[in-house]
């Protein structure tokens, strides 16, 4: 399974004013969460997703990432 980490001590509320992935403006206030996926494991992350598919990343791949958001949202609240 790949690896995906949380830079914790990073998470906080910002204010941003930016583009997102598909080119939409996104201005609001919003918790940044670093996400840190291994160097070594970019190619394998890749790999398994498909842009074109709509049940790509498979569910136990998406499930690592959103679980690491989720705890750091979690932890950041507390």
């Amino acid at each position: 399974m790949p690896t995906v980490h949380i830079d914790a001590p990073e998470v906080r509320t910002i204010t941003v004013a930016t583009a997102d992935t598909d080119g939409s403006d996104v201005d609001m206030t919003a918790v940044l969460v670093p996400v840190l996926v291994p160097d070594s494991e970019v190619a394998d992350w890749l790999s398994r997703y498909d842009p074109d598919a709509s049940a790509s990343p498979n569910a136990a791949d998406s499930r690592i990432i959103a679980r690491a958001v989720l705890d750091a949202l979690a932890q950041s609240q507390s």
